[in-house]
């Protein structure tokens, strides 16, 4: 990396903090765009485009949190199922018991581009922040 370009600071916040929080013997909350590309949670847990998940270690199972992503197994109304979040699309952990953590600003971090000759229609670029790219 240059000084100009670096990674982006959220995936090193989360880690840190549900460190944090679990040092802390507090249960550590996920708040997620469900709506992200690529979120793979329970649909029928989702309200208002959000869900909230639970990280407390005994409540999941193969926890994996890198600068790309997060993926747990955990258990919804008695079935096990993979949960796959990218980076980007995690708005908020904080500690349940007191909301002491982080919340992040949506779209901070912008999805990847969708591969080229899926269903052949054209995608319609959402409005929002403008955002700035070095081109060299």
């Amino acid at each position: 990396m240059t000084d100009d370009v670096m990674s982006p600071t959220r995936p090193y916040f989360v880690r840190a903090l549900y460190e944090w929080i679990v040092d802390n013997n507090s249960t550590p909350y996920l708040l997620v765009d469900a709506n992200y590309p690529k979120v793979s949670v329970p649909a029928e847990f989702v309200d208002d485009g959000k869900i909230v998940l639970n990280l407390t270690p005994s409540a999941i199972r193969h926890l994996h949190i890198d600068n790309e992503f997060i993926q747990f197994s955990a258990r919804f109304g008695g079935r096990s199922q993979e949960i796959y979040l990218p980076i980007g699309s995690l708005l908020a952990i904080y500690a349940k018991e007191n909301g002491k953590g982080m919340f992040f600003e949506s779209g901070e971090i912008e999805p990847p581009p969708e591969p080229e000759g899926g269903d052949g229609q054209a995608k319609p670029t959402a409005g929002g922040r403008p955002s700035l790219k070095v081109v060299k």
